[in-house]
């Protein structure tokens, strides 16, 4: 088999073009194969040990740290309480089981008994108690994640038990939980994973810990090299040379940097939601009928498959195709792409030559890219189409004011999809100023439901399809690159590119 190089130009002429490609042909299943992107074959990176990048100047703290590359090791010295997985579900690690009161305000949460920290710490409830209320700090990365949170606290009676306080019901507090449980808030903290950071001379590794209790599962490799570097530039060269096997990274992001080399891309679901926004309160689109009438000029799978160069995954429903939320039913409900229906309908309603502001945040290429593919297909359809690409703090002034008739945003939702800051009549995303007959109450409906959740899902959706306050249009992945044929059995997770690492193959 050739292997063949691609290159941070072609990336960039990739975006800039909205061609389809990456690099990788991806089936599905979270393997991938090689794509002749280029006609430049490049010899194999020499073999080198399993290695990872490693920031030795940046905290590893898994809820302080801010570097990716660290954060991504995470996994593999501290363990959560849940892990959500592909299909969003909150499947136990740390906790063995857990309660809820009827109105899901108080939950109580037991630990599994015999596990202690790489230091030989007892995990305890107020162990996790202590590391779910630094989470909760401002200085956390999971701050806003958590703010319903009233209160955590130990129980004086159970040593293994803590219990959780609630400001709103949340049928679905566990898939909000799989936050890495550390001891203290040094920048190197002792977790109850299955390694531990190690130094040998200059030398950085990841050694597998003596007494971690997952004892039934194998680990495929007993030390894992770090190979250190200081800056971005660094661990692109790195990983290009083949000195570096694993990076995990945002291929559309803004700024983000070409990888070259010989590489498999192994793609998993986020909450990172793009949808188009609407001025509800002034303007043409305060008619939910012209709403409904401007969402099938959204060719979502276009969007998803060239503009994010299948880096996401086209969606008619503001919750994940992979989630149990998501309803095939209602789905076939909301109108799709159709431009010729779309031309008709505005001249039913006569609107050919209605001019419509349009905003979208210029500083990522694939975003400004999408709203350009929405306006052209608006413009060819006999509307008037003013698209604004501005700056983020120009953009978020003028959403702010309310000066757009329609918008391209962007929102990481949590992972029990709380639609309530986009959706709710004092939602702080609610930019277009929706007021829905009854959103409120299905919105709370929805969010304190447990077993009955997708049902109480389905209410809302059906509202949201007769009043299209949004239209949904992808939820974009993120990518694990390997070095080409090193690496297999990956199934990697939101928060947890290691999930199921003793499945891993390492050649």
């Amino acid at each position: 088999m050739k292997r063949y190089r691609l290159t941070a130009l072609f990336l960039a002429l990739l975006l800039a073009l909205s061609a389809c490609g990456g690099g990788t042909v991806h089936d599905g299943s979270g393997s991938a194969s090689s794509a002749d992107v280029s006609q430049t074959e490049v010899p194999s990176p020499r073999s080198v040990p399993f290695t990872l990048a490693f920031y030795p100047e940046y905290s590893i703290h898994p809820v302080l740290a801010a570097n990716r590359a660290n954060l991504a090791l995470a996994p593999l010295m501290y363990e959560s309480l849940f892990t959500v997985d592909a299909a969003f579900q909150a499947q136990p690690v740390l906790c063995q089981s857990y309660t809820s009161s009827e109105d899901k305000l108080v939950w109580t949460f037991i630990l599994r008994s015999g596990i202690t920290f790489s230091d030989g710490t007892p995990l305890t409830g107020g162990a996790a108690a202590d590391a779910l209320n630094l989470a909760r700090s401002e200085s956390s990365r999971y701050h806003s994640r958590l703010s319903d949170i009233l209160s955590v606290a130990a129980s004086e009676e159970a040593p293994g038990q803590f219990t959780v306080t609630l400001r709103r019901p949340n049928g679905s507090l566990p898939l909000l939980l799989d936050i890495p449980i550390a001891l203290g808030d040094g920048e190197r903290p002792p977790g109850t994973g299955p390694y531990i950071l190690s130094r040998e001379g200059e030398d950085l590794s990841l050694t597998a810990r003596n007494g971690w209790w997952q004892r039934e599962k194998t680990l495929p490799i007993q030390s894992i090299r770090l190979h250190s570097v200081s800056k971005s530039e660094e661990l692109i060269y790195a990983f290009d040379a083949g000195e570096v096997s694993l990076v995990d990274v945002d291929l559309m992001a803004t700024n983000t940097m070409g990888y070259g080399g010989n590489y498999q891309a192994w793609d998993y679901a986020t909450t990172d939601f793009l949808y188009l926004g609407f001025n509800t309160q002034t303007g043409p689109c305060r008619d939910p009928k012209v709403r409904l009438t401007l969402s099938q000029a959204v060719d979502r799978d276009t969007i998803a498959s060239s503009i994010y160069a299948n880096h996401a995954v086209s969606t008619r429903l503001p919750v994940h195709p992979a989630s149990p939320l998501y309803s095939r039913g209602e789905e076939a409900a909301v109108p799709a792409y159709d431009p010729e229906l779309l031309a008709a309908r505005l001249a039913e309603r006569k609107l050919s030559g209605a001019e419509f502001t349009f905003l979208v945040n210029s500083e990522n290429v694939s975003k400004a890219a999408a709203a350009q593919l929405i306006a052209d297909q608006m413009a060819a359809a006999g509307l008037t189409v003013k698209l604004e690409q501005l700056p983020f703090e120009d953009y978020a002034a003028a959403l702010a004011r309310g000066q757009f008739d329609l918008y391209l945003g962007e929102t990481v939702l949590t992972a029990d999809f709380d639609l309530s800051p986009l959706l709710s009549s004092s939602g702080a995303l609610n930019y277009g100023g929706w007021r829905g007959e009854g959103a409120d109450t299905l919105l709370q409906a929805m969010q304190g439901a447990a077993g009955d959740k997708a049902d109480r899902a389905a209410e809302l959706f059906a509202l949201l399809k007769e009043q299209v306050p949004i239209v949904p249009i992808a939820f974009r992945s993120s990518s694990v690159l390997t070095q080409w044929g090193r690496l297999s059995g990956l199934n990697p997770v939101r928060g947890n590119v290691f999930y199921g690492f003793e499945n891993w193959i390492i050649s």
